[in-house]
């Protein structure tokens, strides 16, 4: 396995030529996992980087390696990271706990006062979120800003969340209150969830298998999702 060297730094005009790459590999990471996120535009992620509100990882060749950027809703009370992902080659080297660390910080720096939330299928994000300080809640707990949820109007998973009345999708929902201080030892999730990824990863097959099968039962443990 070769050693990469990554530079990862708020995103400027300077990066706006990896914009339609960035999204064509969101598109396809999206499709090769048989999930969905909400559709972005190359126009929208070169609005992030102009505003000011975007992570980008380079290699030290200037070779675009990772992204993430901000989503400030409801007046800025909640933001979200969003669009996290990494280059193909370049995942396995640690790059998206890095990229989620400095997104991040940059949304605390910009929004200190703002409750940072994620909704994601990613067993890996939900680990990284879980380290940074975010606990898993109910969808009831984010933004009611109706311009998020019409994003999820493009996800291909649209039609659970609808038939779970917004309450519930395949996507886990995480949060971090930054009026909630919480100790190191207490974060987010129990002790055995911290380090062992596969805890996640049969959470969220379990989440699928139940709600991809709505349709073909009406067994009433169901209703406990």
């Amino acid at each position: 396995m070769e050693n990469y060297s990554f530079i990862i730094k708020p995103a400027t005009e300077k990066h706006l030529m990896y914009a339609e790459t960035i999204t064509d590999e969101m598109a396809e990471s999206a499709k090769a996992r048989g999930t969905g996120i909400a559709k972005r535009s190359p126009e929208y992620i070169k609005a992030k980087m102009q505003e000011g509100k975007a992570v980008i990882a380079l290699t030290k060749d200037g070779e675009w390696a990772g992204f993430c950027y901000i989503e400030a809703w409801g007046h800025g009370k909640f933001v979200a990271n969003s669009g996290l992902i990494v280059a193909p080659k370049f995942r396995k080297f640690g790059l998206a706990t890095q990229i989620k660390n400095e997104i991040f910080k940059l949304s605390r720096t910009k929004f200190p006062d703002s409750k940072i939330f994620g909704l994601t299928t990613g067993p890996a994000v939900m680990k990284i979120n879980s380290e940074l300080g975010y606990i898993p809640v109910s969808y009831s707990d984010l933004t009611d800003d109706e311009e998020f949820w019409k994003g999820c109007n493009s996800c291909i998973n649209v039609e659970i969340l609808k038939s779970k009345v917004r309450q519930n999708c395949l996507c886990t929902a995480m949060l971090y209150d930054p009026q909630k201080k919480v100790k190191k030892d207490d974060m987010a999730l129990r002790k055995d969830f911290r380090k062992n990824i596969k805890l996640f990863e049969r959470w969220t097959n379990l989440k699928r298998y139940i709600l991809l099968n709505l349709k073909k039962t009406k067994n009433k443990t169901l209703n406990l999702f």
